[in-house]
């Protein structure tokens, strides 16, 4: 029995994108902020730390970052947000990208079967779960995301990723919500993101024309909301200027029978393979 209704169905596939509020509890919301606390108290920072920002890249050609497909790793805002002497949340910018698989607060969040069925609601035959992510988005210092799909990031053949955005708090305007092109899944990518044979990264321009970014919309969301965002739409979102935070939560899928290229960033190693919705039960 679908979850969404025909028009929900219809109006992603016309839009690329479906904002479902509700769709968490508050209480589904606070599991995963709690238990995302507990990772950062038992964290221990190390000599060098990684910042991430879709302005700068220098991490993109860092082994930290490039090896954490199968791990969960912790990521700085910027180089002066790394500061010992204050609370990580207001110093990170995410932590990923294997949260989903490592730990079971996350898995159990991910894993249950309205997600599965939404999954499968827009479009979906065996999905896999690729990458997730958790956003902090800090006050005053949470930093701009550049327009961008995500498609050239996570490739597959044919496209196949679809991103499930959740708010775990409030995300306004002002804190620096997401805001989309909706209908521009429909065009061909623009780029393509890849490893290279130097080891590092580089992104390879396929279209040069730019977004028509004066036809973007908001996606302001209450705790709770879930985004469904198709692998080529272009969303973006601002700095938070605020001084609200706007945490959230990103998981990406991809569809089982498409291709995923050895050069692709994102890997897994061998005893680590990607599941998909199913329970992992322990031994």
């Amino acid at each position: 029995m679908p979850q969404l209704t025909d028009t929900q169905i219809q109006d992603f596939e016309d839009q690329g994108v479906l904002v479902l509020p509700e769709f968490f509890t508050e209480d589904e919301c606070d599991t995963i902020q709690t238990r995302m606390t507990q990772l950062l108290n038992e964290y221990q920072p190390g000599e060098n730390e990684t910042v991430f920002s879709t302005t700068d890249n220098t991490h993109t050609q860092e082994d930290y970052f490039l090896t954490s497909g199968d791990k969960i790793r912790f990521f700085y805002e910027d180089s002066e947000a790394i500061d010992p002497s204050q609370p990580l949340e207001l110093s990170l910018n995410k932590v990923g990208h294997a949260l989903h698989d490592l730990d079971p607060v996350f898995s159990n969040f991910v894993r249950q079967p309205k997600l599965a069925q939404l999954a499968a609601d827009v479009g979906f035959t065996s999905p896999l779960l690729l990458q997730s992510m958790y956003i902090f988005k800090p006050p005053q210092i949470g930093g701009e995301v550049v327009w961008h799909t995500d498609h050239p990031f996570l490739w597959t053949d044919p496209p196949s990723v679809k991103g499930f955005w959740v708010a775990l708090e409030d995300a306004t305007i002002d804190n620096g919500c997401l805001w989309c092109l909706p209908g521009l899944h429909k065009e061909q990518p623009r780029q393509r993101f890849r490893r290279n044979s130097s080891g590092g990264t580089e992104m390879v321009t396929l279209n040069s024309d730019p977004f028509p970014t004066e036809k973007r919309v908001p996606l302001e969301a209450k705790k709770g909301t879930l985004v469904v965002l198709h692998g080529l739409l272009p969303h973006w979102s601002g700095p938070n200027t605020s001084s609200h935070s706007r945490h959230a939560f990103t998981l990406h899928l991809i569809e089982k029978s498409a291709k995923y290229p050895e050069d692709n960033w994102l890997q897994r190693s061998d005893d680590m393979p990607l599941r998909g919705f199913e329970i992992q039960v322990a031994d």
